[in-house]
């Protein structure tokens, strides 16, 4: 997690709407019906944006997607090399042990 964000998704704001947004897709990868594990932000957030709800809370703008389907959009759309980084259950990313 970027240090910017660390805030962000830990306030009540993102739990409570994250909750709401998986409940509304009833648990399911919204690109191949799997158990979803991870809320995506379709724009992805920045310092700049971080702060806007129209892009972090909008629902809209997400998507609901499982852990393999979350890694294919960063790496193979934007060639994203992540290595060490896992997903805990509430699709946080940290750092392997």
């Amino acid at each position: 997690m970027k240090p910017f964000a660390k805030k962000f998704y830990k306030s009540s704001a993102w739990l409570k709407c994250r909750a709401a947004y998986i409940k509304m897709r009833h648990g399911l990868c919204e690109r191949c019906s799997g158990p979803g594990k991870i809320v995506h932000h379709k724009q992805y957030l920045t310092p700049d944006n971080i702060d806007d709800p129209n892009i972090t809370l909008n629902f809209n703008k997400l998507e609901y997607l499982c852990q393999d389907c979350h890694n294919k959009e960063h790496h193979e759309k934007h060639g994203v090399t992540v290595q060490g980084v896992i997903f805990d259950e509430s699709g946080m990313p940290v750092q392997k042990a």
